[in-house]
């Protein structure tokens, strides 16, 4: 393609067959222990390509390629309108850094191996380490594994034997950015700097997260002082903007050598469709039930169909469907306004009543969301759940039989029950969720404390019974073994960063606020990744040929967020990224100016000349009896749903407007209504 355009490419036609073999020989050499061959995108063969470019240049041509970046910086500031400021020109420092921003799903630890062999291809002078910089352990297990995958040597970073002559040729030494300190002090787990002087090749996995802290950047300044950086991460941008640093951004202005950020990602097809409702404010128990029992059937929907068809859905590469709830914090007990709080008991509450159904409630409340009568309504005055739940409507099971088949598929347990919380002995922080009477476990509770849990549990009413079980392993590390009977993971944001999964299909959010946006936005991109037709990435509707019924419902991440308030900050990443949100309406406005206006000059209303207006006109402060004073007590939901067409938003209101009775206003506290 690059050839076909000619005088158009500036690089000599030998250097683009150079590189082209030299990018198929580093992914001959990733793919040699691979049991599935990896086969590149468009997208990861243009970021190899232009490291490929970037590096002869530095190696072979340094000087001119710092000549070429200038004089393109001279040429966009001689387009600038005046007060602009400047662009920087390039120095030498400058050239010692190279970051990726890609979209999660979009390979960039596969770019990360590629660029390993890339450097030391190119290299020519000895390297003291080489360093993977992660920003927790568990991101540090999943690199280690890929890693290995690739072929390349890797292993844990030890203070004890560091160095590349005693870890082994070539060997990449993985660490956490939050175990680097600048002096080490005490017998803590941490590492100084200057435990890797000299000559350092660093590749930073999402490392921008300290961006606002000037900390941990002055430490990865430092280890790639005198050697070269790779940097990679899906949410450069948003980063930049929480630090508000202009030298910040302009130095990954300089850095950034590829974007394929999420709205080229999604815009290409790439990844599933998404769909989120989030109730924002504090709502009675029974209306939280509502949504989060929606959330239930749209995954009880999910897995059906998988079970259903999972010999057709086979091409796709899809995995069993996984429900998972995210907490804001590591505890699941926590203080607000002097009360203690926990956002995972209000899901395990709603387990149990699900599984206790008394009264028929949970058969109740399905049929309602069923028939479109959920009480939460559109501005257009449509239900929020009308029209939806298409594959379940066409089994024409009735709402019991659609509960009994919840309770048999999901939880295991035909007959019913409450809700058992076993505390699993072998694995800290684990609790198995079980249905009274159930063999195996359907859900994971993985939180930091789970003794303050379990005594909150205790003292609440609710009636969830606690176990123990010595015999069980880690239910957590099984989840994404092939027969898995987990179907729900609850726990904190902190353990699913570094958590790889391709079976999130469902997820709800728990009281997660605007300062936490870009660590959503992070487990957002886990959910819609994608391994698509023929490990394509895609989603149906972006591949041509006929597919399965319903595959639609596989291949979209539904979230459902309570006491959550980021939409605004999520609606406005997405718009800046570029993501198409509702179709734009051009209307033209033509404008006349009223000229015989003008020409009368300045008006300014003044009262007639000899008249009063104090002593002629009394003022008098009445009721008006036409005047209604309104109180908004109505439950509000926000939607954000992705389709073909784009972006669609709304607010959704869930009530009824009542007149409050006259006896009912003598309760009334009027002298807080006042300062209210």
């Amino acid at each position: 393609h690059l050839i076909a355009r000619g005088s158009q490419v500036k690089i000599p036609a030998d250097d683009l067959a150079r590189y082209d073999e030299n990018i198929r020989a580093h992914l001959a050499a990733i793919n040699r222990n691979r049991p599935e061959p990896i086969t590149l995108r468009y997208f990861q063969y243009l970021a190899a390509f232009y490291a490929e470019i970037v590096l002869d240049r530095l190696f072979n041509h340094k000087a001119q390629l710092l000549a070429d970046l200038n004089a393109f910086v001279a040429a966009r500031n001689a387009q600038k309108l005046p007060g602009e400021p400047p662009d920087d020109p390039f120095t030498a420092d400058d050239l010692t850094k190279l970051a990726y921003w890609m979209a999660t799903g979009s390979g960039k630890t596969l770019i990360l191996h590629l660029n390993y062999r890339q450097f030391l291809y190119y290299n020519t002078e000895p390297l003291d380490n080489i360093l993977l910089i992660t920003p927790n352990e568990g991101l540090s297990e999943q690199h280690l594994a890929e890693l290995a995958a690739s072929g390349i040597p890797a292993r844990r970073f030890d203070l004890n034997t560091s160095g590349l002559w005693t870890a082994g040729r070539d060997v990449v030494q993985v660490i956490e950015i939050t175990k680097l300190v600048e002096e080490k002090r005490g017998g803590g787990v941490s590492v100084p700097v200057e435990a890797f002087e000299g000559r350092n090749l660093i590749f930073v996995d999402e490392g921008h997260k300290g961006s606002g802290g000037e900390a941990w950047r002055k430490y990865r300044d430092a280890l790639g002082a005198t050697g070269f950086t790779f940097e990679y991460s899906a949410t450069f941008g948003q980063a930049l903007s929480a630090a508000r640093n202009d030298p910040l951004t302009a130095e990954y202005g300089k850095a950034i050598l590829f974007d394929y950020s999420y709205r080229y990602f999604y815009g290409d097809g790439y990844g599933k469709d998404f769909r989120i409702l989030n109730l924002r404010q504090e709502t009675r128990e029974e209306q939280t039930e509502t949504l989060l029992l929606g959330n239930l059937l749209s995954f009880y929907e999910q897995l059906r169909l998988y079970a259903e068809q999972g010999e057709h859905l086979r091409p796709y590469n899809l995995e069993k469907p996984l429900w998972v709830f995210v907490g804001s914090t590591v505890n699941a007990v926590y203080s607000e306004n002097k009360e203690k709080r926990s956002d995972v008991l209000t899901v395990a509450r709603f387990l149990h009543h699900v599984l206790e159904n008394k009264h028929g409630w949970a058969v109740k409340a399905i049929e309602k969301l069923l028939a479109g009568k959920s009480g939460l309504v559109t501005p257009e005055g449509h239900d929020l759940f009308a029209g939806r739940f298409q594959h379940l409507h066409e089994t024409r099971l009735t709402p019991q039989q659609l509960y009994e088949d919840i309770l048999s598929l999901i939880f295991h347990a035909p007959a019913g029950g409450g809700l058992h919380l076993c505390d699993i002995r072998g694995s800290a922080g684990e609790l198995g969720l079980k249905a009274a009477g159930a063999e195996d476990y359907f859900g994971l509770i993985y939180i930091g404390d789970t003794a303050a849990f379990k005594k909150l549990v205790e003292e609440d009413r609710a009636g969830i019974t606690l176990e123990e079980d010595a015999l069980s392993t880690s239910l957590f590390e099984g989840i994404n073994r092939l027969d898995s009977r987990i179907h729900l993971l609850i726990g904190a944001k902190k353990f699913m960063e570094g958590w790889n999964s391709w079976r999130v299909s469902n997820m709800g959010l728990l009281n997660i606020g605007r300062q936490e946006g870009s660590q959503i936005i992070q487990l957002f991109g886990r959910g819609v990744r994608l391994r698509g037709k023929g490990y394509s990435l895609k989603r149906s509707a972006a591949l041509d040929g006929p597919h399965p019924p319903h595959l639609r419902l596989l291949e979209t991440l539904n979230i459902f967020a309570v006491r959550a308030n980021y939409m605004a900050q999520f609606r406005d990443y997405l718009e800046r990224e570029g993501v198409e949100t509702e179709e734009a309406i051009e209307l033209p406005l033509f404008v006349w100016a009223n000229e015989q206006f003008l020409r009368r000059g300045l008006v300014v209303p003044r009262p007639q000349e000899g008249r009063d207006f104090a002593s002629e006109k009394a003022l008098l402060l009445e009721p008006d009896p036409e005047i209604h004073v309104q109180v908004d007590m109505s439950v509000r939901v926000q939607t954000l749903e992705s389709s073909a067409l784009g972006l669609h938003t709304a607010d959704v209101r869930g009530g009824m407007a009542r007149t409050i009775p006259g006896e009912s206003l003598e309760w009334v506290d009027w002298g807080q209504v006042y300062l209210d």
